[in-house]
Parts: C-alpha cells; structure tokens; sequence
C-alpha cells in the first residue's frame, strides 16, 4: 500500500498561502563546550545524520499523483542532499539577542520548498558569550505526534555522553512514474475503501476552502471599500502580511511556583494569567480601548489521557481547551482565580495530565507538544478564538547535543490567517521561556508585549509575598493574640 498523505495532513499544505507558512520552529541556545569535542556545524551535520533514521519522513518529499486521482505520496527523496537542510549562519560577534531574534524573524517568513523533505535546520554562531543558537523550521504537515516526532526530540540526550548507533545505510526507493502513480491510484481506490474517502474528504475540504477564500476576498474588499476595520479587528486580529516578528521572553519556573503555592491552582494557571496580566497592559499602553473587550478567548491545547489509545499516540492525546483571559480585570489575583477555574473543570474529568507526567508520556518531547499544539490551532480556527497559547511542561534537567548543553529553548508557533499574534511556553531545567510570533506589519510593537508579560509577573509576586507577610489580627511579629478577660461575676 502507497504512503499516502493523509487528508488532515493535506489539508495544512492545502491553506498554507504566502502570508500564512504553516511550518513549527523552535530556538536552542548552547553552551558549545571547547576543544575538539565542542559543537560546531560540522559535528550538528554527523549529529543529525545519525539521528535521521530514525524519522523516515524526514528523507521524503512530496508527489503528487497526475489528475489528482487520489492523494499524493511520500516518496523517498532520491536527491537528498543534508547540506540544503543543515544550514550555516553567524551574526557579527558578539552577537546580541535582538539581533538574534531579528534573524530568526527573517528565516521563519519564508516558507519551506515543496519540492524536498519539508524542514530546515540553521546553526547561528556568533552569540555574545561564546553561545549558539539552533533554529529548526518543520511542516505542520511532518509531525503528527503520531508516525513522525520533531527531529528536536531525537538530537537531545539526557547527558553529555553520546549515544552510539548503527550505521544508517539508507538508499532512497526509485520514484515512481507517472503510469505507475495512476495505476497505484486506481489500485488503491479498488482495493481500499479508505483511499476512496481520503480522495473524497480531500475534495470537499478543497471546495470548502475555496468558498472561505472568496468569502475572505469579498469582505477584504468591502471593508478597503468602506475604509472598515477587518471583523473582529483590534491588536490581536487582522489581516497577515508575508513577514513576522519573533520576541523571546524569559523567566524563572521558581516565581511560577511560589505564586502557586500561596494561591493555589498549577504552574499552568499562573502563566495564562501572566499572559492575561500582560495583554492587559500591552492594550493599554496602546491605547486600545478595553470597554468592548473584557476577555481575550484563547485556545489553549492540553493533554488528555485516553485509555483506549495507543502509548505513543501522542498526537490523539492533545486537546483543544478554551479558556477566556480576564483582561478588563483589574486585580491579579482575581485574573489568576478566574483562570483557575476555567481549569478546574478540565482537571475534574479525570483524564488531564499533570505536568510531572506529561514528560513519561511515550513520545513526548516538548517540540513535538508544540507542534502538535500548532495543528489544534489550525484544525480549531473555525470555532472563533482570538489567541492561541500552547505551554509545555519540558524536562527540569539538562538536555544535551552531541555533547553540549542547552541552556534555554524558545516555541516559535505559526500563526493562522486572521490571528497576527501566537504565544508559546516551555518550561526548561528551572526556567520558563516564551516565545511570541507576530505579523510584522500588523503588531510593530510585540517587543512591548514581552515586556509587559515580566511586569504581569512581578506583580503577581508582589501581591503574592504581600498576602505571606500579611498575617491575622495579633499574630503579626511572632506574637501570640491577647487573651479575653474572663466575664465577670
């Protein structure tokens, strides 16, 4: 039977447009080390060549079946060349974060060649400190969670020792003819049931596709027409343009938790509000009016436990959870409390995942969570969110490539036609580190934003240690309450 893509899979290549690449990337730091066994370009180009068996998908390409008689293939790259993959780039030392950040900006614009394996990996050297910096770019339509992890999950060990492999003597399968692509077709749609719905559910979503484009053309033109804002318009919907601003943030896991434990709720709570308590001030600080808008709906993708799935179905135990962000609240503390809630219900089911599992699950790795994060957005977009948000609890120990350790990891998520800002969260070895994808044209100012999600912090601290010190009536200083007099008589 012909490896087919399949038709959710398609349908991500299908809506992606210029303005709208739909490919996941994600920002490593490291430490390089010194000496011969430091990492460097060449030592990430043998690191991944022994890796690569290990994802098939990401030695084939795409083809596409004449007539469109039925979906297209992955067929084995028969011109896989790594070099093309594994890119080299440096900034002019000492490299700063903004310029870092203007360079990734730059790279996840552009979207990837339809005609090789659909992903890229760049080594940046040159970061102040003696640091590098590796930026993956993979298709939403690669990982699913499913027959394909991230690469970014199998190039990370557990220590500083490597792992030792078999010699990967892959050879690419012959492509197929033309003839031989139609005869597969019709035997695939006279033999498998399945290939006829696959061929079918494809052509109506195509329909279905092309009637929201036009729709989009219509209400595009009226409103540059009428001099009309876009539906739904404001900072955090709107139109795309063709580049994007990436702004990184980070944090301290420490913080998180010291505000859990004097409120309550999870780790998880604590960043949805600061993200609240930020979008909040970014607004204002806009100038945006918030009369109208009093909560943000956000999509949020969790995990699910699903008895009936299998282990390493990581990809069917992700799930879309809506949750509205309390931004005309004023108080902290009521923001996070509000937040809470939205959760609690999720956590009463009985099938969410704490974050210390999360990372037993087989198959899981916190790049391959954001993509599959990614498609939830993508798949969901219909059911009217503003925001998405996708938080990944990863490993709080070091991780390592070929040796050397990484010390921060930053989601890049896409964004969807309509949605000019995504946010994305990984916890790491002690730290929280954010990373916020917006249209270039259509929010100049994300830098503001990452600002303002700090100042959300620090001041859900500030109220947290104030509400510690703050004790009953007689116990403050260590003092004992003064007894009543006995009543007389």
């Amino acid at each position: 039977m012909a490896d087919r893509v399949r038709p959710r899979d398609l349908a991500f290549l299908a809506e992606e447009t210029p303005s709208t690449p739909a490919h996941n990337a994600t920002i490593e730091i490291f430490d390089p080390g010194e000496g011969e066994g430091a990492l460097d370009y060449q030592r990430l180009v043998t690191l991944i060549s022994d890796r690569i068996a290990f994802v098939p998908r990401y030695r084939q390409r795409l083809q596409s079946v004449p007539g469109h008689l039925a979906n297209p293939l992955w067929i084995d790259d028969d011109a896989f060349d790594i070099a093309f993959h594994v890119r080299r780039s440096a900034l002019p030392r000492p490299g700063t974060g903004a310029q870092l950040r203007e360079l990734v900006s730059r790279i996840v614009s552009r979207p990837l060649d339809r005609g090789r394996p659909l992903w890229e990996v760049y080594f940046v050297e040159g970061l102040e400190g003696g640091r590098v910096a590796l930026l993956s770019k993979t298709h939403q339509a690669l990982v699913d969670g499913v027959q394909t992890v991230d690469l970014g999950q199998l190039l990370l060990d557990p220590s500083a020792t490597q792992r030792d492999l078999e010699p990967d003597d892959w050879k690419p399968r012959r492509a197929p003819t033309p003839a031989h692509l139609v005869a597969g077709a019709m035997r695939d749609s006279m033999t498998d049931t399945g290939t006829v719905l696959d061929t079918l559910r494809t052509g109506s979503r195509a329909v279905v596709r092309e009637a929201d484009a036009r729709s989009r053309r219509a209400r595009a033109f009226v409103d540059a027409v009428t001099g009309r804002r876009p539906r739904n318009g404001g900072a955090i919907n709107g139109p795309l343009s063709q580049q994007r601003r990436v702004v990184t943030v980070d944090t301290r896991l420490a913080d998180y938790r010291k505000v859990r434990d004097a409120h309550g709720g999870t780790v998880n709570d604590v960043i949805l509000a600061t993200v609240a308590g930020g979008l909040r001030s970014w607004l204002m600080a806009r100038a945006e009016s918030l009369g109208g808008l009093r909560r943000i709906r956000a999509l949020a993708p969790v995990s699910v436990i699903d008895e009936e799935l299998e282990a390493t179905s990581l990809g069917s135990q992700i799930a879309a959870h809506f949750v509205d962000l309390p931004i005309g609240e004023p108080s902290p503390l009521v923001r996070l409390h509000q937040v809470s809630y939205s959760f609690q219900a999720h956590a009463e089911t009985g099938r969410s995942v704490a974050a210390n599992r999360l990372a037993g699950i087989a198959g899981f790795a916190p790049t391959t969570f954001h993509a599959i994060g990614s498609r939830v957005a993508a798949t969901e977009v219909r059911r009217g969110y503003q925001l998405s948000i996708t938080n990944v609890p990863g490993p709080q120990a070091p991780l390592y490539a070929a040796g050397a350790q990484m010390l921060a990891t930053y989601p890049v998520p896409p964004l969807v036609a309509g949605h000019p800002l995504s946010i994305g969260v990984t916890s790491y070895d002690g730290g929280v580190y954010y990373g916020l994808t917006a249209d270039r044209d259509w929010i100049p100012d994300i830098d503001l934003l990452g600002t303002c999600i700090i100042e959300a912090l620090d001041e859900l601290l500030d109220v947290s240690a104030a509400s510690r010190t703050r004790a009953p009536r007689g116990r403050r200083a260590g003092r004992k309450p003064t007894p009543k007099p006995a009543p007389k008589g």
